[in-house]
């Protein structure tokens, strides 16, 4: 069974996008992060998305300024294989993407009984709070990023019930951030 992890960056007062939906603060120009962030992008996986991350992501990942701003990442994100699940959309333009209609929560469970590599899930909290509702996310890599934001968006809005979690791996960096890897409490 394919794994399913979700990697997003958070606000330390939770929010992983501000009011306007801008995630532009989680960014940094940093050696340190910068390595972390390609080197991350270099491991095996298939990426999935949202509508709205998708169209955000293959708007930037396919340009020169992307290329020349993180060649690695950049190579990498252009490359790799991309779930977008959409009702709205009609036809996946980025390079080796599949789109996806329907019910996410069923399709995520066949995507995971399917032989492949590990599934991550960027940005798309709408998608990120299904799929947690479903029991469906085998791990949960934040980041949170030493910002207050104020008011904004979580990654599980409609959460229904309290899902226990268990700490597995953490990672500080010198710009502040804090990488916090979870799994659920079977």
């Amino acid at each position: 069974m394919r794994k399913l992890i979700v990697f997003n960056s958070v606000s330390l007062d939770g929010y992983f996008t501000d009011r306007q939906g801008d995630m532009s603060w989680a960014h940094k120009q940093d050696k340190e992060w910068n390595d972390f962030v390609a080197g991350n992008a270099s491991g095996e996986g298939e990426l999935v998305f949202g509508r709205v991350t998708y169209e955000m992501m293959a708007s930037y990942w396919p340009t020169s300024q992307a290329r020349k701003d993180a060649p690695a990442v950049a190579g990498k994100m252009n490359d790799a294989p991309k779930i977008v699940f959409s009702r709205k959309m009609k036809k996946a333009a980025w390079k080796n993407t599949r789109l996806i209609g329907g019910d996410i929560a069923a399709e995520t469970r066949k995507l995971k009984a399917e032989r492949g590599p590990l599934m991550v899930l960027m940005g798309s909290g709408t998608i990120v709070s299904q799929l947690t509702r479903a029991r469906l996310i085998d791990e949960y890599q934040l980041v949170v990023n030493p910002i207050v934001l104020g008011d904004g968006k979580t990654l599980f809005e409609g959460a229904e019930e309290k899902m226990g979690l268990k700490l597995v791996k953490t990672r500080a960096f010198g710009n502040g951030n804090v990488l916090l890897c979870y799994e659920p409490v079977k």
